[in-house]
């Protein structure tokens, strides 16, 4: 088999486009929670909390010198790392609901059949129906 016949048949396998999709789709959800949290969650949170910008939230570990054209600050940016943990959070809650309503879907389906039984195939009811009339006529 050639290199490029397997690489077809490895791209072609359903999971492979499945995971593809699901990549995609999660790269766009991603902009969207980061849209929703950094322009809608976050500035009522900072207006409730005087006005604070969390995204701006820093430590200063060491200035920045003036005088140098360079960046030369260190700070530790946990405003940051606030934001990215509710994005996060979103982001699991979301997950959360759509494993939690597959698994719904899949224990209605499981019960779905166990209640009710399929009818049995002509053939058989047929003969069930012939029973009956025989222990009627042995009966009497």
């Amino acid at each position: 088999m050639s290199i490029f016949s397997e690489f077809r048949e490895f791209i072609a396998r359903g999971n492979v486009i499945d995971l593809a999709v699901g990549v995609i789709i999660g790269a766009a959800f991603n902009d969207i929670v980061k849209s929703l949290v950094d322009q809608i969650v976050m500035p009522p949170v900072g207006l409730l909390l005087s006005g604070i910008d969390f995204s701006h939230l820093e430590w200063v570990l060491k200035p920045d010198n003036p005088l140098t054209k360079a960046n030369e600050q260190v700070a530790i940016q946990y405003g940051a790392f606030i934001n990215t943990s509710i994005k996060f959070m979103i982001v699991a809650w979301v997950v959360f609901m759509l494993v939690k309503g597959v698994n719904t879907l899949r224990r209605q389906e499981d019960a779905a059949p166990a209640d009710e039984k399929p009818p049995p195939p002509p053939q058989e009811a047929l003969l069930i129906e012939i029973r009956d009339l025989l222990k009627g006529q042995a009966a009497t």
